[in-house]
C-alpha cells in the first residue's frame, strides 16, 4: 500500500506539472495585452474558499497556474472589426478543478481565434480549495487521480465520476453561455453561433454543457483530451473532439466521446493522434497533434462559424 501510494504521488507529482499545463506559452501574432475582465457574478454571491486566490509560475513552461479561484471571471478577446465572424468561442482552461492552466490552455488559444475573427472568452471558473505547497494537491484529489490513472491502465469505457470542483465549474459555464448571450448584441455575436472549448477538466465541463439543459447548451463544442460524460441527448451540441493514444491520463476518452456522440446521432468529428499525450495545447511537439487547431478551424469553417481559415 505505501509503494503504491508513493507511486501515486509521483504521478501526480508530474500531474501538476503535465496535466493540461505541459505546454508553454506560445509567440502569438496578436500581442500579449490581455483582454476585459468581466466578473462572473455580483460580488458576495457565491461562497468564497476562505484563501487567497493565488497564481504559479511553472519555472519548467513559464505557464501561470491559477489556484484557489473564488471569484469567477470572463476575460474577453475581441478581434478587429474587418475580421469579426460574430462567432464566440467560450475558453474552459484545464487542471482537474484544483488549478488552471490559464495562459497555454486560455489566453493563448484565445488570442489566435480572435485572430481568425472569433469573439474568444476565457472563463476563469471556480476551483476546488488546495493546499499552499509545492504541488497544490487536495487529498480528494490525489483519490480522483488514482482512478483516473487505474481507469485509463484498464480501458474500460466507465465515467470517471464527478469530480470534486465540478458542479460549481458546471454552474460557471451556464452562467458564461448566459451573459456572453446577453451581451451578445454589444459585441457583435450571432446568438446561434456562441461555442465552448475545453481542454481535460475543461473538457469535461464542456461536456457536461453540451448534453444538459437546453438553456445552457452550446451551439457547438470541442473536447480536447478528456470530457466523457453520457448520456447523450441526440441534440446535443455538435462535438469537435481531439486526443493522443498516449496520453497518460485520458487516452480512451476521444473514442469513448465520439462513440457516444454517434449512438446519439448528434454531430461529432473525431481526431485521435499517435502521439502528443495529455496537455499538447499550442506548443509545438513534432507531432501530428500540433495541427489539431487547424484541423478546429477547418472543422469550424466547414459548419459555417468562420468564413476562411487563414494564418
Amino acid at each position: 500500500m505505501v509503494q503504491r501510494i508513493m507511486t501515486c504521488l509521483a504521478k501526480v507529482t508530474k500531474l501538476a506539472v503535465a496535466i493540461t499545463l505541459l505546454s508553454a506559452a506560445v509567440t502569438v501574432q496578436a500581442g500579449t495585452a490581455a483582454g476585459e475582465i468581466i466578473p462572473l457574478y455580483p460580488k458576495g454571491v457565491v461562497a468564497a474558499l476562505g484563501v487567497p486566490e493565488t497564481r504559479d509560475v511553472l519555472r519548467e513552461t513559464g505557464e501561470t497556474m491559477i489556484f484557489n479561484v473564488s471569484d469567477p471571471t470572463l476575460e474577453l478577446f475581441r478581434p478587429e472589426p474587418a475580421r469579426a465572424t460574430g462567432t464566440a468561442v467560450i475558453i474552459a482552461p484545464g487542471g482537474g478543478f484544483v488549478g488552471l492552466g490559464y495562459e497555454a490552455g486560455g489566453t493563448a488559444v484565445a488570442r489566435q481565434l480572435a485572430q481568425r475573427g472569433v469573439t474568444a472568452i476565457v472563463l476563469k471558473y471556480r476551483t476546488i480549495r488546495s493546499p499552499d505547497d509545492a504541488m497544490h494537491m487536495p487529498e480528494i484529489h490525489m483519490k480522483e487521480m488514482e482512478v483516473i490513472m487505474a481507469r485509463a491502465k484498464s480501458g474500460l469505457p466507465e465515467e470517471v465520476p464527478v469530480f470534486a470542483g465540478e458542479k460549481h465549474a458546471v454552474e460557471d459555464g451556464a452562467r458564461a453561455m448566459a451573459i456572453v448571450r446577453e451581451r451578445a448584441a454589444d459585441w457583435g455575436i450571432d446568438l446561434k453561433r456562441i461555442g465552448f472549448l475545453g481542454f481535460s477538466s475543461g473538457a469535461f465541463l464542456a461536456a457536461d454543457l453540451a448534453i444538459g439543459n437546453r438553456v445552457s447548451r452550446p451551439d457547438f463544442v470541442g473536447l480536447i483530451y478528456g470530457g466523457l460524460r453520457t448520456p447523450v441527448p441526440a441534440d446535443a451540441s455538435p462535438a469537435f473532439i481531439a486526443g493522443a493514444a498516449d496520453d497518460a491520463f485520458t487516452p480512451n476518452d476521444p473514442v469513448q466521446l465520439y462513440t457516444a456522440w454517434r449512438k446519439a446521432g448528434a454531430p461529432a468529428e473525431l481526431h485521435m493522434y499517435e502521439r502528443g499525450g495529455h496537455g499538447f495545447d499550442l506548443k509545438p511537439k513534432g507531432t501530428t497533434s500540433d495541427h489539431w487547431f487547424e484541423a478546429f478551424l477547418w472543422w469550424m469553417q466547414s459548419r459555417g462559424l468562420i468564413a476562411t481559415v487563414k494564418d
